[in-house]
């Protein structure tokens, strides 16, 4: 039961403005310690945090606007000249910001929070009073766990789906009700904003989206409940219902000429009329789907603002000397991706800190600089966005990673020969791979960086890694701009269509027989002097093969190439993918419908691929033991 009896609205809306602006704070504050002299940025954070502080006392929140007071109280000292910035006070300003972030979690569940932490009281009214603060070691930022894999779907009894079922099981379903795209969000006024600021975005609310679980400590990066609104330019939704508007008027125009053809009019003229109507509506549709994904993309600033300050206290935390520089924050992508990409992110900044920047003296002995840079930039590049986390610290040695990797035991001698310098990049994606001897509250344990590959695969995007020893590292993601339409390969297999997600395929060949060899007893194809293994789409899916295969699919899965085997292609398409309803088998995305109205399942080749090198395990030892 809420505390917060009659206000929940209000409440909402102080947690949406007061988080954005918090965070907005914080950076100011790392920004503020590199300039402590900057008067104009004091004054910006003073202004924030008087704005949280009002908000608060609003809410009769009296345990943080006590806190925020305090805080307040030595931003003042702090624009008069009484006190000066050092590293102990603002790890104290630092920490006060922390415990209002723990007590927005709190209030986030309709609860009222507790008083802030004594010692923290104390240190303030220390600060204030102009008294010397312990020289302690920096407080070690909140944990944020490694991004915890979704647990994989219970497979179907047998070796494989039982994909007749599933084509019943779908099939009659689809015709009785037609799958049709997500409709616009519904939008709804904006509340009062309880800080002054410019003419607020609409907020809309999005179809209900089943939030992952989520792991972390209250720091400034830790992921809370993902938020169920979104804000709006009111420009795009005017966008929107100006479309709405076209449409119903092109609707009425094909009534007309629907009821003139039922009547026998049927010139040409009629017939033209009715062309130019389709296609009218053909573009109006198109501009409307556009102009919807468009009130579903956010900037991805609200994200990377988070990161400053958390690379700040492990920095410190670790004693090394590191700048984070962002850029592209202007760059949009759709929200929920935004909300998934946190941990991923968080992981990848806090590795670079830890594992990639070297102390300021192995720093000094190598002829850098004592201070480390680390860059995160994000842009759009074609209907993709590219992200990087650059850092020019002690990059990586290909034979030093092969090495541990064998010492751990997740790969054999034989394999590692057999292994280039790319590949040996590759290999911190192996579960339980950690190049620390010793476990920390950071990192050491060997889950991370397997788990962050997993979950930038599910948002349909590809990471990967390019190193130097001695210059540096840099970790590129590439994302769809969303994930409501998918651009899809629609291909066939044993007489039936199928959708493979466009961003894998690399390019499309004709299969000779003849070109096919085989290698330890797997086919393979030579595609300019790359060894490919061959894998038909009908074995995948466990289904004997009705003709043989001519064409094949040269596709990209992680770090592996490989060649999708198939009977004919129907073409590409965007589409708008459907969950399957009370069935989930191995290998399905979901379903689609084609334009004749046929449903079209639409492939998780991960999965999939997963699912086969399973069975072919399973069947190799069952093999051996009967031998």
């Amino acid at each position: 039961m809420s505390e917060f009896g009659g206000m929940e609205e209000l409440l909402g809306d102080f947690l949406m403005e007061s988080t954005d602006l918090l965070s907005d704070v914080d950076n100011k504050l790392v920004e503020l310690e590199k300039r402590p002299e900057d008067k104009a940025l004091l004054n910006d954070i003073f202004r924030g945090f008087h704005t949280i502080k009002g908000g608060a006392g609003f809410l009769n929140v009296i345990p943080m606007v006590n806190l925020c007071h305090r805080t307040e109280n030595l931003f003042d000292k702090l624009r008069n000249g009484e006190l000066h910035i050092t590293s102990e006070v603002m790890d104290v300003i630092l920490d006060a910001t922390g415990i209002v972030r723990d007590m927005f979690g709190t209030l986030s569940q309709g609860l009222m929070p507790g008083d802030a932490d004594a010692r923290v009281l104390a240190a303030l009214d220390a600060a204030l009073a102009g008294q010397p603060l312990a020289a302690e070691a920096p407080p070690e930022p909140a944990v944020v766990a490694a991004p915890a894999a979704a647990p994989a779907a219970a497979a179907p009894s047998g070796s494989g789906p039982d994909w007749n079922q599933l084509y019943q099981a779908v099939a009659p379903a689809s015709a009785a009700a037609p799958a049709t795209p997500a409709p616009a969000p519904a939008a709804t006024p904006a509340a009062a904003a309880l800080a002054p600021a410019p003419q607020p975005p609409a907020v809309a609310k999005p179809a209900p989206k089943p939030a992952p679980a989520k792991t972390g400590g209250g720091g400034p990066a830790a992921s809370g409940p993902q938020e169920n609104t979104i804000r709006i330019d009111t420009v795009r939704l005017d966008m929107v219902l100006n479309l709405s508007g076209e449409i119903g008027l092109t609707k009425n125009r094909l009534t007309t000429l629907r009821t003139e053809i039922l009547q026998g009019n049927r010139d040409t003229n009629t017939l033209r009329s009715l062309d130019e109507a389709i296609s009218q509506l053909d573009l109006l549709v198109g501009d409307l789907q556009n102009a919807v994904m468009k009130t579903r993309m956010q900037p991805i600033g609200r994200l990377f603002q988070k990161y400053p300050r958390l690379a700040r206290d492990l920095a410190r935390q670790l004693g090394k000397e590191v700048e984070l520089v962002l850029s592209g924050e202007e760059t949009e992508l759709d929200k929920t991706m935004i909300e998934d990409l946190n941990d991923p992110l968080v992981h990848l900044v806090r590795n670079a800190v830890d594992h990639g920047i070297e102390s300021p003296e192995d720093r000094i002995a190598s002829g850098k600089k004592p201070q480390a840079l680390v860059q995160l930039t994000a842009e759009q590049v074609g209907d993709h966005i590219l992200i990087e986390i650059t850092d020019d610290g002690k990059g990586m040695n290909p034979d030093a990673l092969r090495r541990k990797a064998i010492e751990k035991g997740l790969i054999d001698q034989e394999t590692a020969n057999t292994l280039d310098e790319k590949q040996c990049l590759q290999l911190i994606f192996l579960p339980g791979f950690s190049t620390k001897d010793q476990i920390s509250s950071v990192s050491g344990r060997g889950v991370g960086m397997d788990v962050v590959r997993t979950n930038i695969q599910k948002l349909n995007g590809r990471i990967d890694i390019s190193s130097a020893a001695g210059e540096g590292t840099r970790i590129s993601i590439s994302l769809p701009l969303t994930l409501a339409i998918l651009p899809v390969l629609v291909v066939r297999a044993c007489n039936q269509p199928f959708a493979v997600p466009l961003a894998m395929v690399r390019e499309i060949i004709t299969i000779d027989g003849n070109a096919i060899q085989e290698v330890s007893g797997k086919p393979t194809i030579v595609v300019r002097d790359e060894i490919l293994p061959l894998k038909t789409l009908a074995s995948l899916l466990s289904w004997e093969p009705t003709q043989k295969p001519y064409f094949g699919v040269l596709m990209q899965s992680a770090e592996k190439s490989f060649i999708l085997a198939i009977d004919s292609f129907v073409g590409r398409d965007d589409v708008v993918i459907k969950p399957l309803q009370n069935i989930r088998p191995k290998g399905v995305a979901g379903a689609t419908l084609s334009g004749d109205g046929s449903v079209v399942l639409v492939l998780d080749m991960e999965d999939l691929l997963a699912s086969s090198e399973n069975n072919n395990t399973q069947a190799r030892t069952t093999d051996m033991i009967a031998t």
